[in-house]
């Protein structure tokens, strides 16, 4: 596969060589993604398909490497002037150090709220009536980044049944915190977000996160207003995990794959939605 790495995005993110190297990856999972592999059910197969993954990881990490390297001896700053010192050497690994699960080559060893497991990041958008608008899911760990592909499928979702209307707010905890991608969905997508920076179980604001768009996110979510919408955060998507997970008892899924767990997800989140209605036409009824 082909990487395109552009050098002007991630130098404005000052992330170094982790940014080259960070972005190779997401593209990299991103092309796997789309390619939607069915996993071999041989386990001989799945062997080989681990190692040929592993092996481009390597050579993809190799590439980011070099893309870097070649930037720093002759990439310019913003005033045209050549870069200061070069960059500290670094030689990637002979032979692939990553791990991987041979039972599911493209599921990830993800946090959870207690410990790890070996499975993927379900994301899920609802509404206030707790009906999904739009299921993905990820093989990352932290919800950062998905804030704008959420948004971006949600209204994707509501298009192909013929919905116009844009939603006004999206309400998300502080995992999906990424100040970018804030910019892009208010701007592009022209939906306003609130999502605190600080999680719950800080008393004090992160070093260096004062000031500038934090301070004035806190201020809004203090409001009458700003607060009173973000409190129905919890009451609104939380409940339909909770349904899930422990009411129908759907803790893992069947099905191996990225692809397979995303329509399984799916099938999950459209059931949910059928019984949330029929108990709403039940309430109709009986009134």
């Amino acid at each position: 596969m082909k990487v395109e790495l552009d050098g002007k995005t991630i130098v404005a993110r000052k992330e170094g060589r982790d940014g080259w190297l960070r972005e190779a990856r997401r593209q990299l999972d991103e092309h796997r993604r789309r390619e939607a592999k069915p996993i071999p059910r041989s386990r001989v197969e799945r062997l080989l398909e681990s190692e040929r993954r592993l092996q481009l990881d390597l050579a993809v990490e190799r590439h980011a490497n070099e893309a870097y390297e070649y930037y720093r001896a002759h990439g310019r700053d913003t005033q045209g002037r050549r870069l200061g010192r070069p960059a500290k050497p670094y030689e990637p690994p002979e032979t692939p150090a990553g791990k991987i699960n041979t039972t599911d080559p493209d599921s990830r060893n993800v946090k959870t709220p207690r410990s790890y497991t070996q499975g993927y990041n379900t994301q899920a958008v609802v509404n206030d009536e707790q009906i999904v608008l739009a299921a993905e899911v990820s093989a990352s760990s932290p919800d950062f980044g998905h804030l704008e592909p959420m948004v971006k499928a949600t209204k994707r979702e509501l298009q192909a049944i013929g919905v116009t209307e844009t939603p006004g707010v999206a309400l998300a905890d502080s995992g999906y915190w990424n100040e970018e991608q804030t910019d892009n969905v208010v701007s592009n997508e022209h939906v306003q977000v609130l999502i605190p920076p600080d999680a719950g179980k800080r008393s004090t604001p992160r070093p260096g996160w004062h000031g500038g768009r934090y301070s004035s996110m806190r201020e809004t979510l203090q409001s009458d207003y700003g607060g009173g919408l973000y409190r129905r955060r919890k009451a609104m998507v939380e409940p339909v995990f909770a349904q899930t997970k422990h009411n129908r008892r759907i803790n893992q899924f069947q099905r191996r794959g990225r692809s397979a767990a995303r329509s399984e997800w799916r099938l999950i989140t459209a059931t949910h939605n059928l019984l949330k209605l029929h108990k709403h036409q039940i309430a109709i009824a009986a009134a």
